[in-house]
């Protein structure tokens, strides 16, 4: 339990500069897009044979029409192997395409979330009280996926249609080059069509993902606090939160759509517009009027070449919609990438420390407008010194001790740990000495060893042992597999006593010098504290031990307590000593704890 926690609210991940163009931004996913050269050397070739064939079918129809149907002098048996073979190629071409494509965005998407995961492995701590849960999951998990899902249709569909139309205009100008200037008048109508509503589709984007980290963040908390919203009768108004949310997302939603929709239309018309001229000129030529050897093949082919032309233009036009929603999700990983800092550290390693622990006016501020969580405070604790914190509800106790192993950095002073500097140390041998015991016990989807060595190899018999030493060998023994049996999600199926006790097993086997137990003990029954004291007592021999209790009781044999108040140490002494005093100890003991 953080009692001086004064983090911000949650905030969604920074985002790009708005004044990047697109180009810009897909030259940013570059180093996870661009290692693959064989990959997009097969893509470009396929590409462009699947984009060549386009033309091959309307070229086909003039010596159909002109020498099958007319002159008759057409070779039966070449119709179906032109036909069969045209087909044949274009589907290989576009199947090595979409493969090689598909590819290098899989082998991309891999790269980035797994870069990602690693930054949240090592990130600043901050990262955690800026960043929800839910953001940071759908960050590295579903975005990722939606971003290269979406880029990897649109760059298929961009490189096929563009191709194509390469293709079919290069067999226009062959045919009559003076009737394909008119198409030239599509160029750049489309271009304004597409750039103007993507970077509204764009800024929609941006917001929707907002709207959707806000959402997906209410959800988390009733999760998590689905009790207390029971207990308080809360539901109706949470369901209004979730309902304001959700009628933001959908009208988020509604403009994406009307912005995205706007280009199909007026793209088709602008093609319609200059096809419908073509048409009218090239029938006024086919009467000669300004044209020689004009063919019914021939205008048929240049018919049905402007007529293929319609759909890879209308696709390119909604090209733009999946492309940027691509382009916006994957920034919020780049953002999450090159925004939130890794962990720093020194240089300094040592295989087992004494425990000496030091802190030499110590100051602590979370935000510049409210009282520090600590306040200058000085305070030396003995190797295998049993040290117990005692005090009000955020007097600083967590804060204090999550100093030690660098989960929190002092705003000025420092903290030595045997005579050393914490930022002086390298971050795993520094956190190498220390094992945590808290009331939040937190257990991974995994077995019962698995769990109990975490980040360490297996040894059995060593897992064994610290479970005896836990009092919970007879339980995992009764499992279906042992130690083996896996616990599920966070261990719930265990009570409050055996996941502490599972908790302890595995400080036990960390057997690191330094023990820090945060409120271990709270809010269990009888029964299980005194499994769990035992356990605590066998798990404490040999090591500096700091103790956050609010049951004053449990602290008694402590060789000493400091007890705080608004971030500071107004006393310390042993037990019976600050009971004689008569000061704020003693008056916390009064009132039955701290």
């Amino acid at each position: 339990m953080q009692d001086s926690n004064h983090s911000a609210p949650k905030t969604t991940l920074q985002q790009a500069p708005q004044s990047l163009s697109l180009w810009e931004r897909l030259r940013r996913l570059h180093p996870y897009f661009g290692h693959q050269r064989l990959a997009w050397t097969m893509a470009v070739v396929a590409t462009i044979v699947a984009a060549a064939t386009e033309p091959l079918i309307p070229a086909l129809l003039k010596p159909l029409l002109d020498q099958g149907f007319t002159e008759g002098s057409l070779e039966l048996w070449m119709v179906p192997v032109a036909i069969i073979g045209v087909f044949l190629v274009r589907g290989l071409a576009q199947f090595t395409g979409q493969y090689a494509l598909t590819r290098i965005a899989n082998e991309g998407m891999l790269r980035l979330r797994t870069a990602l995961f690693e930054r949240l492995l090592a990130a600043d701590m901050g990262l955690f009280h800026r960043q929800s849960a839910s953001a940071l999951s759908n960050t590295v998990v579903y975005e990722v996926q939606t971003g290269f899902t979406s880029l990897v249709q649109a760059l298929l569909g961009l490189s096929r249609d563009g191709f194509t139309l390469v293709a079919l205009l290069g067999y226009l100008i062959y045919l009559n080059w003076q009737l394909t200037l008119i198409v030239a008048v599509l160029v750049p109508g489309v271009a304004w069509v597409m750039k103007t509503l993507s970077r509204r589709l764009y800024k929609i984007t941006k917001s929707s993902q907002q709207a959707t980290d806000d959402l997906a963040y209410v959800v988390e908390e009733n999760v998590l606090a689905h009790r207390v919203v029971r207990l308080h009768g809360a539901q109706t108004e949470q369901a209004a939160r979730f309902d304001t949310l959700s009628q933001r997302l959908r009208r988020l939603a509604i403009k994406s759509t009307i912005a995205s929709a706007a280009m199909t239309p007026t793209t088709q018309l602008l093609s319609a517009g200059a096809l419908s001229t073509v048409i009218c000129i090239a029938l006024w030529q086919s009467h000669g009027n300004g044209a020689k050897d004009v063919t019914v093949g021939g205008f048929a082919s240049f018919i049905a070449a402007m007529l293929m032309l319609i759909a890879p233009i209308r696709r390119m036009a909604d090209i733009a919609n999946p492309i940027t929603r691509g382009v916006a999700a994957l920034e919020r990983g780049l953002a999450l990438l090159h925004e939130a800092p890794a962990e720093t550290g020194g240089t300094h390693t040592a295989q087992r420390a004494q425990g000496a622990i030091a802190l030499r006016n110590v100051t602590v501020s979370f935000r510049p407008d409210q009282a520090p969580a600590l306040d200058a405070v000085s305070l030396d604790i003995r190797p295998g010194e049993v040290v117990a914190f005692v005090g009000p509800s955020g007097a600083g106790k967590t804060t204090l001790v999550n100093l030690l192993p660098r989960f929190l950095s002092p705003s000025s002073g420092q903290v030595l740990l045997d005579g050393v500097a914490t930022d002086q140390w390298a971050l795993p041998s520094l956190r190498a000495q220390f094992a945590m015991v808290s009331q939040d016990v937190v257990m991974f989807n995994d077995s019962v060893a698995a769990n109990v060595a975490l980040g360490a190899a297996v040894d059995e018999q060593r897992v064994q042992h610290c479970l005896d030493a836990a009092n919970l060998a007879e339980y995992v023994a009764s499992l279906p597999q042992g130690m083996h049996t896996v616990v599920g999600h966070n261990a719930t199926q265990l009570s409050g006593g055996q996941r502490q006790r599972l908790a302890i097993a595995r400080a036990l086997y960390r057997d690191a010098p330094v023990l820090i137990l945060d409120e271990a003990t709270s809010a269990l029954d009888t029964e299980s504290e005194r499994l769990v004291q035992q356990a605590l007592q066998r798990l404490m021999q040999g090591r500096t031990t700091l103790v956050i209790a609010h049951r004053l009781s449990t602290i008694e044999h402590a060789d000493r307590v400091v007890v705080m108040e608004q971030g500071r140490i107004v006393e310390q002494g042993p037990h019976a000593e600050l009971l004689a005093r008569g000061g704020l100890y003693a008056r916390l003991r009064a009132h039955g704890g701290a």
